[in-house]
């Protein structure tokens, strides 16, 4: 089941990183701040995230976790800001620390939604 689950949140998460990242980038090319770009595209994504999240990688419609899922979307916000400006003090520029960011963002993601946010769920086997 976690094999399965890993799977289905990398393909899920390609589509949500390809999202997240195009608003990011679009924010930085019309001159936002890195910190706003991201709050931005985090604002924009969440719900679609949420949703594919939920039913595409934990098989759950369960609309009352979304309190949960925002705060796990939090701290995720926070490891981005941190992973970009750690990469801005050695000198890249804000699309690449963006891209460096994404990794610890996905693995912090996939951790906090399995046993934070989605862990009481029923998981159905097809």
């Amino acid at each position: 089941m976690l094999k399965k689950q890993i799977i289905n949140f990398i393909i899920v998460g390609i589509v949500n990183t390809i999202f997240g990242y195009s608003i990011y980038a679009l924010f930085i090319y019309f001159g936002f701040n890195y910190i706003i770009s991201i709050f931005i595209a985090t604002i924009v994504g969440v719900l679609f995230n949420f949703k594919t999240i939920g039913k595409f990688v934990f098989n759950s419609k369960n609309n009352n976790l979304l309190f949960k899922f925002l705060f796990v979307y939090l701290i995720v916000f926070i490891i981005n800001i941190l992973v970009i400006k750690f990469f801005k003090i050695y000198g890249f520029n804000n699309y690449l620390a963006g891209l460096f960011a994404l990794l610890p963002a996905s693995v912090s993601s996939f951790i906090l939604n399995k046993y934070f946010v989605f862990k009481g769920e029923k998981i159905e086997t097809h």
